[in-house]
Protein backbone atom coordinates (compact mmCIF):
# COMPACT_ATOMS: atom_id res chain seq x y z
CA UNK A 1 0.00 0.00 0.00
CA UNK A 2 3.08 2.22 -0.21
CA UNK A 3 2.03 3.59 -3.59
CA UNK A 4 -0.36 5.86 -1.73
CA UNK A 5 2.64 7.82 -0.46
CA UNK A 6 3.92 8.26 -4.02
CA UNK A 7 0.47 9.34 -5.19
CA UNK A 8 0.21 11.91 -2.39
CA UNK A 9 3.54 13.38 -3.49
CA UNK A 10 2.09 14.16 -6.95
CA UNK A 11 -1.42 14.99 -5.55
CA UNK A 12 -4.25 12.50 -5.44
CA UNK A 13 -6.65 15.04 -6.98
CA UNK A 14 -5.34 17.75 -9.26
CA UNK A 15 -5.70 19.04 -12.78
CA UNK A 16 -4.52 15.74 -14.24
CA UNK A 17 -7.17 13.72 -12.36
CA UNK A 18 -9.88 16.24 -13.24
CA UNK A 19 -9.11 16.17 -16.97
CA UNK A 20 -8.73 12.39 -17.05
CA UNK A 21 -11.93 11.78 -15.09
CA UNK A 22 -13.84 14.18 -17.34
CA UNK A 23 -12.78 12.20 -20.39
CA UNK A 24 -13.59 8.81 -18.85
CA UNK A 25 -16.97 10.01 -17.62
CA UNK A 26 -17.83 11.28 -21.08
CA UNK A 27 -16.81 7.87 -22.47
CA UNK A 28 -19.11 6.22 -19.92
CA UNK A 29 -22.02 8.43 -20.99
CA UNK A 30 -21.52 7.48 -24.65
CA UNK A 31 -20.54 3.80 -24.29
CA UNK A 32 -22.71 2.36 -21.49
CA UNK A 33 -26.10 3.15 -23.17
CA UNK A 34 -25.16 0.67 -25.94
CA UNK A 35 -25.92 -2.14 -23.47
CA UNK A 36 -29.60 -1.22 -23.34
CA UNK A 37 -29.89 0.45 -26.74
CA UNK A 38 -32.22 -2.34 -27.89
CA UNK A 39 -34.93 -0.94 -25.65
CA UNK A 40 -35.28 1.45 -28.60
CA UNK A 41 -33.73 -0.22 -31.67
CA UNK A 42 -35.47 -3.56 -30.94
CA UNK A 43 -38.78 -2.18 -29.67
CA UNK A 44 -41.74 -4.44 -30.48
CA UNK A 45 -44.56 -2.31 -31.92
CA UNK A 46 -48.19 -3.36 -32.11
CA UNK A 47 -48.70 -5.54 -35.16
CA UNK A 48 -51.20 -7.66 -37.05
CA UNK A 49 -51.31 -9.80 -40.17
CA UNK A 50 -51.34 -8.13 -43.56
CA UNK A 51 -54.79 -8.64 -45.07
CA UNK A 52 -55.58 -8.01 -48.74
CA UNK A 53 -58.99 -6.42 -48.23
CA UNK A 54 -57.54 -3.72 -46.01
CA UNK A 55 -53.87 -3.31 -46.94
CA UNK A 56 -53.72 -4.03 -50.67
CA UNK A 57 -53.91 -0.75 -52.56
CA UNK A 58 -54.93 -2.52 -55.78
CA UNK A 59 -58.04 -4.06 -54.25
CA UNK A 60 -61.26 -2.39 -55.34
CA UNK A 61 -62.85 -0.13 -52.77
CA UNK A 62 -66.13 -1.69 -53.73
CA UNK A 63 -66.99 -2.89 -50.25
CA UNK A 64 -64.31 -1.32 -48.12
CA UNK A 65 -65.58 2.15 -48.91
CA UNK A 66 -68.71 1.60 -46.87
CA UNK A 67 -67.06 -0.37 -44.04
CA UNK A 68 -64.95 1.00 -41.23
CA UNK A 69 -61.47 -0.27 -40.52
CA UNK A 70 -62.73 -2.04 -37.39
CA UNK A 71 -65.30 -3.91 -39.48
CA UNK A 72 -62.67 -4.96 -42.00
CA UNK A 73 -60.39 -6.18 -39.22
CA UNK A 74 -63.28 -8.11 -37.66
CA UNK A 75 -63.94 -10.10 -40.82
CA UNK A 76 -60.21 -10.63 -41.54
CA UNK A 77 -58.67 -11.49 -38.17
CA UNK A 78 -59.74 -13.99 -35.49
CA UNK A 79 -59.86 -12.97 -31.84
CA UNK A 80 -57.30 -14.10 -29.30
CA UNK A 81 -57.98 -15.26 -25.72
CA UNK A 82 -58.41 -11.61 -24.64
CA UNK A 83 -61.03 -11.03 -27.38
CA UNK A 84 -58.66 -8.76 -29.27
CA UNK A 85 -57.58 -9.14 -32.94
CA UNK A 86 -54.98 -11.89 -33.13
CA UNK A 87 -51.46 -10.67 -33.93
CA UNK A 88 -50.23 -13.83 -35.60
CA UNK A 89 -53.10 -15.37 -37.55
CA UNK A 90 -55.76 -14.35 -40.07
CA UNK A 91 -58.81 -15.91 -41.69
CA UNK A 92 -58.20 -17.75 -44.93
CA UNK A 93 -61.30 -16.05 -46.36
CA UNK A 94 -63.10 -12.90 -45.12
CA UNK A 95 -65.86 -13.86 -42.69
CA UNK A 96 -68.63 -11.50 -43.77
CA UNK A 97 -71.20 -13.12 -41.52
CA UNK A 98 -69.32 -11.82 -38.45
CA UNK A 99 -70.63 -8.34 -39.20
CA UNK A 100 -74.16 -9.49 -38.25
CA UNK A 101 -73.40 -11.42 -35.03
CA UNK A 102 -73.48 -8.35 -32.74
CA UNK A 103 -70.99 -9.91 -30.34
CA UNK A 104 -72.68 -13.33 -30.07
CA UNK A 105 -70.57 -16.29 -31.09
CA UNK A 106 -72.78 -19.26 -30.28
CA UNK A 107 -73.61 -21.83 -32.93
CA UNK A 108 -70.93 -20.41 -35.24
CA UNK A 109 -68.49 -22.85 -36.72
CA UNK A 110 -64.84 -21.93 -36.33
CA UNK A 111 -63.44 -20.57 -39.59
CA UNK A 112 -60.15 -21.72 -41.04
CA UNK A 113 -57.16 -19.56 -40.15
CA UNK A 114 -53.58 -19.34 -41.35
CA UNK A 115 -50.33 -17.68 -40.25
CA UNK A 116 -49.33 -14.26 -41.54
CA UNK A 117 -48.01 -15.63 -44.83
CA UNK A 118 -47.96 -12.17 -46.46
CA UNK A 119 -46.21 -10.42 -43.61
CA UNK A 120 -47.32 -8.00 -40.93
CA UNK A 121 -48.54 -4.43 -40.56
CA UNK A 122 -46.80 -2.53 -37.76
CA UNK A 123 -47.77 0.49 -35.71
CA UNK A 124 -45.17 3.11 -36.65
CA UNK A 125 -46.43 5.94 -34.43
CA UNK A 126 -43.48 5.65 -32.01
CA UNK A 127 -40.71 4.14 -34.14
CA UNK A 128 -40.66 4.15 -37.92
CA UNK A 129 -38.37 1.15 -38.01
CA UNK A 130 -36.81 -1.29 -35.52
CA UNK A 131 -34.88 -4.53 -35.86
CA UNK A 132 -38.19 -6.29 -35.16
CA UNK A 133 -39.92 -4.69 -38.16
CA UNK A 134 -36.76 -5.02 -40.27
CA UNK A 135 -36.56 -8.81 -39.95
CA UNK A 136 -40.14 -9.58 -38.78
CA UNK A 137 -39.08 -10.87 -35.35
CA UNK A 138 -42.65 -11.51 -34.19
CA UNK A 139 -44.94 -14.48 -33.69
CA UNK A 140 -43.01 -17.66 -34.57
CA UNK A 141 -39.77 -15.64 -34.81
CA UNK A 142 -40.30 -13.71 -31.57
CA UNK A 143 -37.62 -15.75 -29.77
CA UNK A 144 -35.03 -14.23 -32.13
CA UNK A 145 -35.66 -10.82 -30.58
CA UNK A 146 -34.52 -12.22 -27.22
CA UNK A 147 -31.58 -13.76 -29.07
CA UNK A 148 -30.18 -10.32 -29.87
CA UNK A 149 -30.39 -9.32 -26.19
CA UNK A 150 -28.80 -12.64 -25.23
CA UNK A 151 -25.84 -12.01 -27.56
CA UNK A 152 -25.18 -8.74 -25.73
CA UNK A 153 -24.92 -10.59 -22.41
CA UNK A 154 -22.66 -13.23 -24.02
CA UNK A 155 -20.47 -10.41 -25.30
CA UNK A 156 -20.24 -9.07 -21.77
CA UNK A 157 -19.19 -12.55 -20.58
CA UNK A 158 -16.43 -12.66 -23.19
CA UNK A 159 -15.32 -9.14 -22.33
CA UNK A 160 -15.04 -9.98 -18.65
CA UNK A 161 -13.40 -13.36 -19.22
CA UNK A 162 -10.68 -12.19 -21.59
CA UNK A 163 -10.54 -8.61 -20.36
CA UNK A 164 -9.08 -9.39 -16.94
CA UNK A 165 -6.11 -11.23 -18.42
CA UNK A 166 -5.53 -8.72 -21.22
CA UNK A 167 -5.68 -5.71 -18.89
CA UNK A 168 -3.23 -7.19 -16.37
CA UNK A 169 -0.97 -8.45 -19.16
CA UNK A 170 -0.80 -5.45 -21.51
CA UNK A 171 -1.91 -2.55 -19.34
CA UNK A 172 -4.98 -0.39 -18.91
CA UNK A 173 -4.33 2.30 -21.52
CA UNK A 174 -3.48 0.02 -24.47
CA UNK A 175 -6.52 -2.24 -24.06
CA UNK A 176 -8.77 0.78 -23.48
CA UNK A 177 -7.66 2.36 -26.78
CA UNK A 178 -8.05 -0.79 -28.89
CA UNK A 179 -11.42 -1.59 -27.26
CA UNK A 180 -12.69 1.89 -28.22
CA UNK A 181 -11.60 1.40 -31.83
CA UNK A 182 -13.11 -2.08 -32.14
CA UNK A 183 -16.36 -1.04 -30.50
CA UNK A 184 -16.71 1.98 -32.80
CA UNK A 185 -16.27 -0.27 -35.85
CA UNK A 186 -18.64 -3.02 -34.64
CA UNK A 187 -21.45 -0.74 -33.45
CA UNK A 188 -21.31 1.32 -36.66
CA UNK A 189 -21.42 -1.85 -38.76
CA UNK A 190 -24.49 -2.98 -36.76
CA UNK A 191 -26.46 -0.17 -38.40
CA UNK A 192 -25.46 -1.32 -41.90
CA UNK A 193 -25.55 -5.13 -41.82
CA UNK A 194 -27.92 -6.94 -44.22
CA UNK A 195 -28.89 -9.95 -42.05
CA UNK A 196 -29.98 -10.56 -38.48
CA UNK A 197 -27.20 -13.12 -37.90
CA UNK A 198 -24.48 -10.62 -38.80
CA UNK A 199 -26.22 -8.01 -36.64
CA UNK A 200 -26.05 -10.31 -33.60
CA UNK A 201 -22.39 -11.10 -34.32
CA UNK A 202 -21.22 -7.49 -34.43
CA UNK A 203 -23.35 -6.62 -31.40
CA UNK A 204 -21.64 -9.45 -29.51
CA UNK A 205 -18.19 -8.04 -30.29
CA UNK A 206 -19.34 -4.53 -29.45
CA UNK A 207 -20.67 -5.66 -26.06
CA UNK A 208 -17.35 -7.35 -25.25
CA UNK A 209 -15.49 -4.11 -26.00
CA UNK A 210 -18.09 -2.12 -24.02
CA UNK A 211 -17.17 -3.96 -20.82
CA UNK A 212 -13.44 -3.58 -21.51
CA UNK A 213 -13.86 0.18 -21.87
CA UNK A 214 -15.85 0.49 -18.65
CA UNK A 215 -13.46 -1.75 -16.68
CA UNK A 216 -10.38 0.17 -17.84
CA UNK A 217 -11.84 3.62 -17.32
CA UNK A 218 -12.88 2.70 -13.77
CA UNK A 219 -9.49 1.15 -13.01
CA UNK A 220 -7.57 4.18 -14.26
CA UNK A 221 -9.77 6.57 -12.29
CA UNK A 222 -9.47 4.52 -9.10
CA UNK A 223 -5.73 3.87 -9.36
CA UNK A 224 -4.89 7.53 -9.94
CA UNK A 225 -7.15 8.89 -7.17
CA UNK A 226 -6.67 9.17 -3.41
CA UNK A 227 -9.05 7.06 -1.27
CA UNK A 228 -10.84 10.12 0.12
CA UNK A 229 -11.90 11.11 -3.41
CA UNK A 230 -12.99 7.65 -4.56
CA UNK A 231 -16.52 8.17 -3.26
CA UNK A 232 -16.67 11.18 -5.58
CA UNK A 233 -15.66 8.89 -8.47
CA UNK A 234 -18.66 6.67 -7.72
CA UNK A 235 -21.08 9.59 -7.78
CA UNK A 236 -19.62 10.98 -11.00
CA UNK A 237 -19.93 7.60 -12.73
CA UNK A 238 -23.61 7.49 -11.77
CA UNK A 239 -24.09 11.05 -13.05
CA UNK A 240 -22.39 10.04 -16.31
CA UNK A 241 -24.77 7.11 -16.71
CA UNK A 242 -27.70 9.43 -16.05
CA UNK A 243 -26.36 11.82 -18.67
CA UNK A 244 -26.08 8.83 -21.02
CA UNK A 245 -29.78 8.10 -20.42
CA UNK A 246 -30.60 11.66 -21.47
CA UNK A 247 -28.46 11.32 -24.60
CA UNK A 248 -30.02 8.05 -25.78
CA UNK A 249 -33.55 9.23 -24.94
CA UNK A 250 -33.02 12.46 -26.86
CA UNK A 251 -31.54 10.66 -29.86
CA UNK A 252 -34.34 8.07 -29.80
CA UNK A 253 -36.87 10.91 -29.99
CA UNK A 254 -35.02 12.55 -32.88
CA UNK A 255 -34.12 9.38 -34.84
CA UNK A 256 -37.13 7.08 -35.08
CA UNK A 257 -35.44 4.81 -37.59
CA UNK A 258 -33.25 2.23 -35.82
CA UNK A 259 -30.48 2.49 -38.45
CA UNK A 260 -30.12 6.22 -37.82
CA UNK A 261 -30.27 5.82 -34.03
CA UNK A 262 -27.62 3.09 -34.07
CA UNK A 263 -25.40 5.23 -36.25
CA UNK A 264 -25.91 8.35 -34.11
CA UNK A 265 -24.81 6.43 -31.00
CA UNK A 266 -21.84 4.72 -32.66
CA UNK A 267 -20.04 7.30 -34.82
CA UNK A 268 -19.09 9.57 -31.85
CA UNK A 269 -17.09 6.66 -30.37
CA UNK A 270 -14.52 7.15 -33.17
CA UNK A 271 -13.83 10.68 -31.90
CA UNK A 272 -13.16 9.37 -28.38
CA UNK A 273 -10.07 7.59 -29.70
CA UNK A 274 -8.25 10.87 -30.40
CA UNK A 275 -7.71 12.00 -26.75
CA UNK A 276 -6.40 8.56 -25.71
CA UNK A 277 -2.91 9.52 -26.89
CA UNK A 278 -2.69 11.95 -23.96
CA UNK A 279 -3.81 9.44 -21.32
CA UNK A 280 -1.35 8.16 -18.74
CA UNK A 281 -0.89 4.49 -17.97
CA UNK A 282 -1.44 3.44 -14.37
CA UNK A 283 1.86 4.02 -12.56
CA UNK A 284 0.67 1.62 -9.88
CA UNK A 285 0.32 -1.14 -12.49
CA UNK A 286 3.67 -0.32 -14.10
CA UNK A 287 5.60 -0.46 -10.81
CA UNK A 288 3.88 -3.60 -9.56
CA UNK A 289 4.68 -5.26 -12.91
CA UNK A 290 8.40 -4.50 -12.44
CA UNK A 291 8.55 -1.45 -14.72
CA UNK A 292 9.64 1.19 -12.20
CA UNK A 293 11.30 3.46 -14.80
CA UNK A 294 8.07 3.79 -16.79
CA UNK A 295 6.10 4.18 -13.59
CA UNK A 296 8.43 6.98 -12.47
CA UNK A 297 8.01 8.69 -15.84
CA UNK A 298 4.21 8.64 -15.48
CA UNK A 299 4.43 9.95 -11.91
CA UNK A 300 6.61 12.86 -12.99
CA UNK A 301 4.26 13.61 -15.88
CA UNK A 302 1.31 13.74 -13.48
CA UNK A 303 3.27 15.91 -11.04
CA UNK A 304 4.01 18.37 -13.84
CA UNK A 305 0.35 18.51 -14.92
CA UNK A 306 -0.69 19.08 -11.31
CA UNK A 307 1.66 22.06 -11.05
CA UNK A 308 4.32 20.48 -8.81
CA UNK A 309 7.74 21.91 -9.63
CA UNK A 310 11.09 20.15 -9.29
CA UNK A 311 9.43 16.75 -9.10
CA UNK A 312 12.67 15.19 -10.43
CA UNK A 313 14.38 16.05 -7.15
CA UNK A 314 11.69 14.40 -5.04
CA UNK A 315 10.68 11.52 -7.29
CA UNK A 316 13.68 9.34 -8.08
CA UNK A 317 14.01 5.71 -9.01
CA UNK A 318 15.48 5.02 -5.57
CA UNK A 319 12.42 6.54 -3.87
CA UNK A 320 10.06 4.50 -6.04
CA UNK A 321 11.92 1.25 -5.42
CA UNK A 322 12.17 1.89 -1.70
CA UNK A 323 8.49 2.72 -1.36
CA UNK A 324 7.30 -0.23 -3.42
CA UNK A 325 9.94 -2.81 -2.43
CA UNK A 326 7.52 -5.29 -0.87
CA UNK A 327 4.96 -4.96 -3.65
CA UNK A 328 7.56 -5.41 -6.39
CA UNK A 329 9.02 -8.45 -4.64
CA UNK A 330 5.57 -9.97 -4.34
CA UNK A 331 4.80 -9.21 -7.98
CA UNK A 332 7.89 -11.04 -9.25
CA UNK A 333 6.14 -14.31 -8.55
CA UNK A 334 3.65 -13.42 -11.32
CA UNK A 335 0.40 -14.28 -9.52
CA UNK A 336 -2.10 -16.39 -11.40
CA UNK A 337 -5.81 -17.01 -11.03
CA UNK A 338 -4.98 -19.95 -8.74
CA UNK A 339 -3.68 -17.44 -6.18
CA UNK A 340 -7.23 -16.20 -5.78
CA UNK A 341 -8.02 -19.58 -4.21
CA UNK A 342 -4.82 -20.13 -2.24
CA UNK A 343 -5.01 -17.04 -0.01
CA UNK A 344 -7.77 -17.60 2.60
CA UNK A 345 -9.00 -14.02 3.04
CA UNK A 346 -8.81 -13.23 -0.67
CA UNK A 347 -10.60 -16.49 -1.45
CA UNK A 348 -13.41 -15.55 0.92
CA UNK A 349 -13.69 -12.08 -0.63
CA UNK A 350 -13.81 -13.52 -4.14
CA UNK A 351 -16.54 -16.00 -3.20
CA UNK A 352 -18.70 -13.31 -1.61
CA UNK A 353 -18.14 -10.82 -4.45
CA UNK A 354 -19.02 -13.43 -7.10
CA UNK A 355 -22.14 -14.46 -5.19
CA UNK A 356 -23.09 -10.81 -4.68
CA UNK A 357 -22.73 -9.87 -8.33
CA UNK A 358 -24.59 -13.00 -9.47
CA UNK A 359 -27.61 -12.31 -7.27
CA UNK A 360 -27.57 -8.55 -7.86
CA UNK A 361 -27.30 -8.50 -11.64
CA UNK A 362 -30.31 -10.79 -12.26
CA UNK A 363 -32.89 -8.23 -11.06
CA UNK A 364 -30.91 -5.23 -12.33
CA UNK A 365 -30.47 -6.59 -15.87
CA UNK A 366 -33.93 -8.14 -15.98
CA UNK A 367 -35.52 -4.81 -15.12
CA UNK A 368 -33.32 -2.84 -17.52
CA UNK A 369 -33.95 -4.89 -20.68
CA UNK A 370 -37.65 -5.60 -20.13
CA UNK A 371 -38.99 -2.11 -19.56
CA UNK A 372 -41.48 -2.53 -22.41
CA UNK A 373 -43.26 -5.29 -20.48
CA UNK A 374 -44.25 -2.71 -17.85
CA UNK A 375 -46.48 -0.85 -20.34
CA UNK A 376 -44.70 2.49 -20.04
CA UNK A 377 -43.18 4.94 -22.53
CA UNK A 378 -39.52 3.87 -22.56
CA UNK A 379 -38.24 7.16 -24.01
CA UNK A 380 -40.03 9.18 -21.32
CA UNK A 381 -38.84 6.79 -18.60
CA UNK A 382 -35.18 6.96 -19.68
CA UNK A 383 -35.30 10.75 -20.06
CA UNK A 384 -36.86 11.41 -16.65
CA UNK A 385 -34.68 8.84 -14.84
CA UNK A 386 -31.54 10.33 -16.42
CA UNK A 387 -32.55 13.78 -15.18
CA UNK A 388 -33.40 12.55 -11.69
CA UNK A 389 -30.27 10.40 -11.31
CA UNK A 390 -27.91 13.39 -11.39
CA UNK A 391 -29.27 15.24 -8.31
CA UNK A 392 -29.94 11.85 -6.67
CA UNK A 393 -26.25 10.95 -7.10
CA UNK A 394 -25.16 14.23 -5.53
CA UNK A 395 -27.48 13.61 -2.59
CA UNK A 396 -26.20 10.03 -2.39
CA UNK A 397 -22.61 11.27 -2.10
CA UNK A 398 -23.35 12.73 1.34
CA UNK A 399 -24.84 9.43 2.43
CA UNK A 400 -21.88 7.52 1.00
CA UNK A 401 -19.36 9.71 2.81
CA UNK A 402 -21.13 9.27 6.14
CA UNK A 403 -22.05 5.59 6.23
CA UNK A 404 -19.42 4.07 3.91
CA UNK A 405 -19.65 2.11 0.69
CA UNK A 406 -20.82 -1.17 2.23
CA UNK A 407 -23.94 0.06 4.06
CA UNK A 408 -24.68 2.48 1.21
CA UNK A 409 -24.97 -0.42 -1.26
CA UNK A 410 -26.99 -2.45 1.23
CA UNK A 411 -29.44 0.46 1.39
CA UNK A 412 -29.63 0.69 -2.42
CA UNK A 413 -30.25 -3.07 -2.77
CA UNK A 414 -33.12 -2.95 -0.31
CA UNK A 415 -34.60 0.15 -1.93
CA UNK A 416 -34.42 -1.39 -5.42
CA UNK A 417 -36.10 -4.60 -4.23
CA UNK A 418 -38.87 -2.70 -2.48
CA UNK A 419 -39.41 -0.53 -5.58
CA UNK A 420 -39.79 -3.63 -7.76
CA UNK A 421 -42.37 -5.16 -5.40
CA UNK A 422 -44.34 -1.91 -5.25
CA UNK A 423 -44.41 -1.68 -9.08
CA UNK A 424 -45.88 -5.19 -9.20
CA UNK A 425 -48.69 -4.60 -6.74
CA UNK A 426 -49.67 -1.04 -7.71
CA UNK A 427 -52.68 -1.17 -10.09
CA UNK A 428 -52.18 -0.33 -13.78
CA UNK A 429 -54.57 2.60 -13.42
CA UNK A 430 -52.14 4.41 -11.07
CA UNK A 431 -49.64 5.16 -13.85
CA UNK A 432 -48.10 8.20 -12.12
CA UNK A 433 -47.23 6.24 -8.99
CA UNK A 434 -45.86 3.36 -11.08
CA UNK A 435 -43.72 5.82 -13.07
CA UNK A 436 -42.29 7.29 -9.84
CA UNK A 437 -41.18 3.88 -8.58
CA UNK A 438 -39.80 2.90 -12.01
CA UNK A 439 -37.68 6.06 -12.03
CA UNK A 440 -36.57 5.26 -8.48
CA UNK A 441 -35.63 1.71 -9.56
CA UNK A 442 -33.61 2.88 -12.59
CA UNK A 443 -31.80 5.52 -10.54
CA UNK A 444 -31.05 2.92 -7.87
CA UNK A 445 -29.67 0.49 -10.42
CA UNK A 446 -27.25 3.08 -11.84
CA UNK A 447 -26.08 4.20 -8.40
CA UNK A 448 -25.66 0.60 -7.24
CA UNK A 449 -23.65 -0.56 -10.26
CA UNK A 450 -21.22 2.37 -10.15
CA UNK A 451 -20.66 2.16 -6.38
CA UNK A 452 -20.35 -1.64 -6.46
CA UNK A 453 -17.78 -1.50 -9.24
CA UNK A 454 -15.68 0.92 -7.18
CA UNK A 455 -16.17 -1.09 -3.99
CA UNK A 456 -15.06 -4.29 -5.74
CA UNK A 457 -11.90 -2.58 -7.04
CA UNK A 458 -11.10 -1.37 -3.53
CA UNK A 459 -11.24 -4.91 -2.14
CA UNK A 460 -8.89 -6.49 -4.71
CA UNK A 461 -5.06 -6.18 -4.96
CA UNK A 462 -3.51 -4.27 -7.88
CA UNK A 463 -1.28 -7.14 -8.93
CA UNK A 464 -4.27 -9.28 -9.91
CA UNK A 465 -7.15 -6.80 -9.80
CA UNK A 466 -8.16 -6.93 -13.46
CA UNK A 467 -8.10 -10.73 -13.63
CA UNK A 468 -10.09 -10.98 -10.41
CA UNK A 469 -12.60 -8.52 -11.89
CA UNK A 470 -12.75 -10.78 -14.93
CA UNK A 471 -13.70 -13.77 -12.77
CA UNK A 472 -16.32 -11.72 -10.93
CA UNK A 473 -17.55 -10.41 -14.28
CA UNK A 474 -17.98 -13.98 -15.47
CA UNK A 475 -20.41 -14.67 -12.63
CA UNK A 476 -22.00 -11.29 -13.24
CA UNK A 477 -22.80 -12.13 -16.82
CA UNK A 478 -23.95 -15.63 -15.95
CA UNK A 479 -26.61 -13.91 -13.85
CA UNK A 480 -27.28 -11.43 -16.66
CA UNK A 481 -27.79 -14.31 -19.08
CA UNK A 482 -30.28 -15.95 -16.72
CA UNK A 483 -32.34 -12.79 -16.14
CA UNK A 484 -34.18 -12.90 -19.52
CA UNK A 485 -35.04 -16.56 -18.95
CA UNK A 486 -37.09 -15.66 -15.88
CA UNK A 487 -39.54 -13.88 -18.19
CA UNK A 488 -40.64 -17.34 -19.35
CA UNK A 489 -42.46 -17.56 -16.01
CA UNK A 490 -44.97 -14.99 -17.28
CA UNK A 491 -46.90 -17.89 -18.84
CA UNK A 492 -47.78 -18.92 -15.28
CA UNK A 493 -48.08 -15.47 -13.72
CA UNK A 494 -47.48 -12.02 -15.21
CA UNK A 495 -46.01 -10.68 -11.96
CA UNK A 496 -43.91 -13.70 -10.94
CA UNK A 497 -40.61 -12.63 -12.64
CA UNK A 498 -40.85 -9.14 -11.13
CA UNK A 499 -41.51 -10.56 -7.66
CA UNK A 500 -38.41 -12.78 -8.02
CA UNK A 501 -36.36 -9.74 -9.11
CA UNK A 502 -37.45 -7.78 -6.03
CA UNK A 503 -36.85 -10.62 -3.54
CA UNK A 504 -33.43 -11.45 -5.05
CA UNK A 505 -32.31 -7.83 -4.70
CA UNK A 506 -33.23 -7.78 -1.00
CA UNK A 507 -31.58 -11.14 -0.28
CA UNK A 508 -28.44 -10.22 -2.24
CA UNK A 509 -28.05 -7.02 -0.23
CA UNK A 510 -27.48 -9.04 2.95
CA UNK A 511 -24.15 -10.31 1.53
CA UNK A 512 -22.65 -6.85 2.11
CA UNK A 513 -22.78 -7.51 5.86
CA UNK A 514 -20.12 -10.22 5.36
CA UNK A 515 -17.66 -7.92 3.53
CA UNK A 516 -15.27 -5.32 5.05
CA UNK A 517 -15.68 -1.56 4.81
CA UNK A 518 -13.22 0.34 2.56
CA UNK A 519 -13.99 3.91 3.57
CA UNK A 520 -10.80 6.06 3.53
CA UNK A 521 -8.59 2.96 3.24
CA UNK A 522 -5.75 2.72 0.67
CA UNK A 523 -5.98 0.26 -2.20
CA UNK A 524 -4.23 -3.08 -1.58
CA UNK A 525 -1.37 -3.56 -4.04
CA UNK A 526 -0.40 -7.17 -3.31
CA UNK A 527 -2.19 -10.31 -2.18
CA UNK A 528 -0.26 -10.06 1.08
CA UNK A 529 -1.85 -6.66 1.71
CA UNK A 530 -5.26 -8.34 1.73
CA UNK A 531 -4.09 -11.17 3.97
CA UNK A 532 -2.49 -8.75 6.43
CA UNK A 533 -5.40 -6.31 6.51
CA UNK A 534 -7.05 -7.84 9.59
CA UNK A 535 -3.74 -7.91 11.40
CA UNK A 536 -3.03 -4.28 10.47
CA UNK A 537 -6.48 -3.15 11.58
CA UNK A 538 -6.02 -4.89 14.93
CA UNK A 539 -2.61 -3.29 15.40
CA UNK A 540 -4.09 0.11 14.60
CA UNK A 541 -6.80 -0.37 17.21
CA UNK A 542 -4.25 -1.52 19.80
CA UNK A 543 -2.00 1.46 19.07
CA UNK A 544 -4.98 3.79 19.37
CA UNK A 545 -5.84 2.23 22.74
CA UNK A 546 -2.25 2.57 23.98
CA UNK A 547 -2.14 6.22 22.95
CA UNK A 548 -5.39 6.94 24.73
CA UNK A 549 -4.25 5.20 27.90
CA UNK A 550 -0.88 6.94 27.88
CA UNK A 551 -2.49 10.30 27.35
CA UNK A 552 -4.95 9.66 30.13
Amino acid sequence: MAFQELLNSVRGMGRFQIFQMTFFLFCTAIVIPHNYLENFTAAIPSHRCWVPILDNDTVSDNDSGILSQDDLLRISLPLDSNLRPDKCRRFVQPQWHLLHLNGTFSNVTEADTEPCVDGWVYDRSTFLSTTVTEWDLVCESQALDSMSKFTVTIGNVIGHSLGGYLIDRFGRKLIFTYALLLMAICETCAALVPTFFIYCSVRLLGAACNLLIFMNSTLLMVEWTSPKFQALVTILITCAQGFGNLIVAGLASAFRNWHHLQMAMSVPVFFLIIPTRWLSESARWLIVNNKPQKGLKELRKVACKNGIKNSEDVLTIEVVRAAMREEVEAARTKPSLCDLLRAPKLRRRMFLLCLLRFTAIIPLMGFSIHLQHLNINVILLRCVSGTVSIPASVAGSFLLNHIGCRIYQLFLSFLFGISMLVIVFVPQEMQTLRLVFMILAITNSMMFLSSNNLYTNELLPTVIRARAMGVIGLFTNMGASLSPLLMILTMYSTNLPWIIYGVLSIIGGLIFLLLPETKNKPLPDSIQDVENELKVSRQTKEEGTIIKVTKF
